[in-house]
Order: structure tokens, then C-alpha cells, then sequence
């Protein structure tokens, strides 16, 4: 199974520990970055926090989640290496994955609810990158 990373802000915090329990009972290894209650802390910190495992590989990839899914991806994606996707159902984990290899997923807990978290994690796990047509695009992303 895999290791990885969970980050959230106080929005995100409960759907964190949902999602957390999941990969576990899954078998997976979660690598918690915090936050560690609802106490309103600023966003930008998670999902540096989670870039940065990923990228010092100390986890295979990772989930982010913040209120509506936007701000803790757009931190993750600062940390160079990270391809971060924000994604709303099983369709866009799936092709984030298989299209442009993301390494960290961001999720809105104010925009699914706690089951659809759940499959859009599981969906994004399952898929795998495609490469071909996909490995070039993936490239000049990487080179930015």
C-alpha cells in the first residue's frame, strides 16, 4: 500500500480525519501534517506542509483539503515538483491522476460531502499515469 499525506485547515479538518481513518483502514501508511483540531489556523501552511513531504519523499503523494478545496492546492502547487489538482468527483481524481500525473489532490469540504471524499480519494489511488500523449504536456509542466 501507499504512504500518504494529509493536510487540512480548520475547515477541512473534520473531513481530514474521515479520510484519514479510510487510507488506514485501507492499509495505507497517512503521514499527518496537521492541522490537529478546528482552531483556525491559515491554509498556506497544510499544503506547503504537504508539498513538501511529498517532495522529500516521505510520502507517495498526498490530499489536501480546505473549504472549498481551492487556497491549500494553490500552496501545495507552489512547492516546485508539485502538481496539484483540485477535484470534485471520481471523474476529475481519476483523470488528474492518469493525465497529469498530479502528486497531490486538493478537496473541498464545503463542496462534497464525506462519502464522495472517500471515492474521490479511492478513485485517484486506483488510477495511474498514461504517459504517451500525456508524458510531454506533464514535462513542460515540470520544467515551469
Amino acid at each position: 500500500m501507499s504512504v500518504i499525506a494529509l493536510g487540512a485547515d480548520h475547515a477541512g479538518f473534520a473531513l481530514k480525519q474521515v479520510i484519514a481513518r479510510h487510507l488506514s483502514d485501507e492499509g495505507h501508511e497517512v503521514v499527518d501534517c496537521g492541522t490537529h483540531d478546528e482552531s483556525r489556523v491559515d491554509y498556506p501552511d497544510y499544503g506547503a506542509a504537504v508539498g513538501m513531504t511529498v517532495i522529500n519523499g516521505d510520502a507517495e503523494c498526498g490530499v489536501v483539503v480546505c473549504g472549498s478545496g481551492i487556497g491549500i492546492v494553490m500552496a501545495a502547487g507552489k512547492v516546485t515538483g508539485i502538481r496539484a489538482a483540485t477535484v470534485h468527483d471520481m471523474t476529475t481524481a481519476r483523470m488528474s491522476r492518469q493525465h497529469n500525473d498530479a502528486n497531490v489532490i486538493g478537496i473541498g469540504a464545503r463542496m462534497v460531502g464525506e462519502q464522495t471524499a472517500l471515492d474521490i480519494v479511492d478513485a485517484y489511488l486506483d488510477a495511474s499515469f498514461e504517459g504517451g500523449r500525456h508524458q510531454g504536456r506533464v514535462e513542460k509542466l515540470n520544467a515551469i
